[in-house]
Parts: structure tokens; C-alpha cells; sequence
């Protein structure tokens, strides 16, 4: 096997900063969805002494973790795909090879998943306002008012 020239490795490296960048914001959102599943699992716990007095609450709950159990496994795929695409840069340069067909179906699979995890993370914190605005409406004024 031919040795690499040296700008040709800087350039492949300089290539695959950009999926290793989408992977640092990916794992930031994985941190976030988790700290927010964290959240969720401690007000489930809160409300499962009286489940009887609030079960719409415990299944819009409910509703919430599903949509962030999504927003993770699509991030998490995300992140798998863009490794992949990094891994499928140095491939190529050592193999010198045409691998751009699968370079950009792997970093465009990862950024359709951060997009659709970022979807489903939008729609859980809908849910978690809206929570928090029939709670005050509640407490306002009284039990069983409503927006």
C-alpha cells in the first residue's frame, strides 16, 4: 500500500472535523434528554402516591418520556451515523477509493436524525409547558379548572 502524502492526511483530517462536530452537539442534546427523562422519572415518583387525584398529569407524563425515549434513540443514531461518516473519510483516503455516495447517505442519515430527535424533543417541551400552565391554572383556581 502507498504511503499517504501529508497534505493529503491533513486534508482528510480537516474533513472529518466537521462530522466530529455534529457528534459534540449530539452528545449535548443526549445530555439533555436525559437530564429531562431524569426530571420526568422524579415527578412520576412524586405523583405515584395519589395516582387517583392526577392521572391526567401522570399520562401526559407518560406521553412526554415516550417522546424523549424517541428524541434519544434518534440522537443516538445520529451519533452512530456520523461516526460512521468519519470513519467512512479515513476508509476512503486509505483505500483510495469512491466512497462519496456512502459518506453522504451516513452524514445525511445523522443529520436527519438530529433534525427528527430535535422534532421530538421540541414536542416534548410543548407537553412540559403546557404541564406547568394547567398546574398554575389549577392551583389558581382550584381543582378541576382547566385552560
Amino acid at each position: 500500500m502507498p504511503q499517504p502524502d501529508v497534505n493529503i492526511a491533513a486534508h482528510v483530517v480537516q474533513l472529518a472535523l466537521t462530522p466530529i462536530f455534529l457528534l459534540t452537539g449530539v452528545a449535548s442534546l443526549l445530555n439533555v434528554f436525559t437530564t429531562r427523562l431524569g426530571r420526568i422519572a422524579d415527578q412520576v415518583d412524586k405523583l405515584s402516591s395519589e395516582p387517583a387525584r392526577r392521572p391526567m398529569q401522570l399520562a401526559r407524563l407518560r406521553l412526554r418520556s415516550k417522546a424523549l425515549d424517541l428524541a434519544v434513540l434518534l440522537a443516538a443514531v445520529a451519533g452512530g451515523l456520523t461516526c460512521c461518516a468519519a470513519l467512512t473519510l479515513f476508509l476512503n483516503a486509505l483505500r483510495s477509493g469512491a466512497a462519496g455516495v456512502i459518506l453522504f447517505a451516513l452524514f445525511g442519515g445523522a443529520l436527519t436524525c438530529a433534525v427528527a430527535a430535535l422534532a421530538a424533543f421540541s414536542f416534548e417541551m410543548i407537553l412540559a409547558g403546557r404541564t406547568v400552565r394547567d398546574k398554575v391554572d389549577e392551583d389558581a383556581n382550584g381543582p378541576g379548572a382547566g385552560a
